[in-house]
């Protein structure tokens, strides 16, 4: 079989495949391409012609798998990792409520402006974090009971501001 053959007839196959793993067109691009090396030097091994459709699918996948865990281990990521986990799964991405929890979040940090950077850094551990109150103490070496009294007062503060912001 002839290579340039194989790579204009199969190309949107391979492009389709290798996006549906890696979520990401230029990433799945630059997989289609390495793809096709493979698939060069191999050539010679492919012995059912009619097949090939198959191969260049299995190559394509198992390169795009090769190509996240790589990128996994050096620390980036082609997509958002609960993506990468629910491959083969109904992805649950909802933007709307991405968008509204960000914009929550923009409207608390511009309700605690003016807090102590004390009680900020008190209520960052403890909401987004998620530390609990000896944990922040003990980071912040100070006694859990303050943590926890300065927290509820801060909390308390922020959901004044808040009511009156949401009654607006």
């Amino acid at each position: 079989m002839d290579f340039t053959t194989i790579y204009n007839v199969h190309y949107d196959r391979v492009f389709h495949v290798s996006l549906s793993v890696i979520r990401d067109r230029q990433l799945a691009e630059d997989n289609v391409q390495e793809t096709f090396i493979k698939v060069y030097k191999k050539l010679d091994s492919l012995q059912e012609s009619d097949k090939v459709g198959a191969w260049l699918c299995v190559i394509a996948t198992r390169t795009a798998i090769d190509f996240i865990r790589r990128e996994r281990k050096i620390g980036g990521c082609p997509m958002e990792l609960d993506l990468l986990d629910s491959l083969g799964k109904e992805a649950g991405h909802n933007v709307a409520a991405e968008v509204e929890a960000k914009l929550l979040k923009e409207l608390l940090d511009e309700k605690m402006e003016d807090f102590t950077i004390e009680d900020k850094k008190l209520l960052v551990l403890k909401m987004e974090k998620g530390l609990k109150e000896r944990e922040i103490a003990k980071a912040l070496e100070m006694n859990p009971a303050t943590v926890k009294s300065k927290i509820h007062r801060a909390r308390k503060k922020l959901k004044e501001r808040m009511a009156v912001e949401l009654s607006a």
